[in-house]
């Protein structure tokens, strides 16, 4: 274990001693330090968002304090220890990768993701997990990238397009329906449920085309803001407020940004 790693435990223990710790620390528990992990993540992803490789590494310092603190509140409750999470994350990685630590294998995208599957599938079979079909897929995460891992599991069940073509028609049916849903009348429940249907549709075209449909909406949700922003700064130059400004001033401006970034 490098020095680094064992002052960082040192430094976890101390904030925890019951004694001379650290108030807040103390105080914490597996669950009241879930929000800062997942925050921690978040930050992550925008430093690299924004390849703020600089902030990036101070993120994953703030990412791994997470780690370190739980398995601090693991080796006090006498779960676990960090030297058993690395040990047991060492032996998972062998285990999922015999085509590098068995045998020096080169294999397709498609054979790695099918390896993959049927090594996760025989995990579950060994933990004797329920194995009816998502039952492991965690219901609490982000909608988008719990519709791609449904979807990625159903597809090597061999239930899948064969290409983006036949997800891509599927949109276009949905949109139909939508259409027509929003039609009779727009606040329905029948409305809503069409309209859920068209966003896992599209998240299937997405996974065709081997894209994260998370990451495609951040970067579009950041396209949008930074577009706004100097919408912002266009209606300012005209001396007008952008909370007092009319739609067509607005979408004037927003038409002549598109035009200078597209020339």
């Amino acid at each position: 274990m490098s020095q680094n790693l064992q002052q960082l435990l040192a430094i976890m223990a101390k904030l925890r001693d019951p004694v001379t710790g650290c108030d807040w620390d103390k105080q914490q528990s597996f669950k009241s330090i879930v929000p800062h992990t997942l925050e921690e993540a978040h930050e992550v992803a925008d430093a690299i968002e924004k390849e703020d490789f600089e902030g990036l590494k101070d993120e994953l310092g703030d990412l791994l304090f997470q780690v370190i603190f739980y398995a601090q509140l693991g080796k006090e409750a006498g779960l676990f220890d960090f030297d058993v999470i690395m040990a047991g994350l060492n032996e998972k990685l062998v285990r999922r990768h015999p085509h590098v630590f068995e045998q020096q294998t080169s294999l397709s995208e498609e054979e790695l993701d099918a390896q993959w599957q049927a090594i996760k599938q025989a995990e579950r079979v060994a933990d004797n997990k329920d194995l009816q079909f998502g039952a492991d897929i965690v219901a609490s995460l982000p909608a988008l990238t719990r519709a791609n891992k449904i979807q990625k599991r159903a597809a090597s069940l061999g239930f899948d397009w064969p290409s983006y073509h036949g997800a891509l028609e599927k949109v276009e049916e949905e949109v139909q329906e939508v259409k027509e849903a929003l039609a009779e009348d727009p606040y329905s429940e029948h409305s809503a449920e069409e309209l859920g249907d068209l966003l896992f549709a599209t998240v299937n075209v997405i996974r065709h085309t081997k894209r994260d449909p998370e990451q495609l909406l951040r970067q579009a949700s950041n396209k949008f803001t930074n577009r706004f922003v100097q919408v912002e700064s266009v209606l300012a130059q005209e001396n007008i407020n952008l909370s007092e400004a009319s739609l067509e001033q607005m979408d004037a401006a927003w038409e002549h940004i598109k035009q200078r970034s597209k020339a």
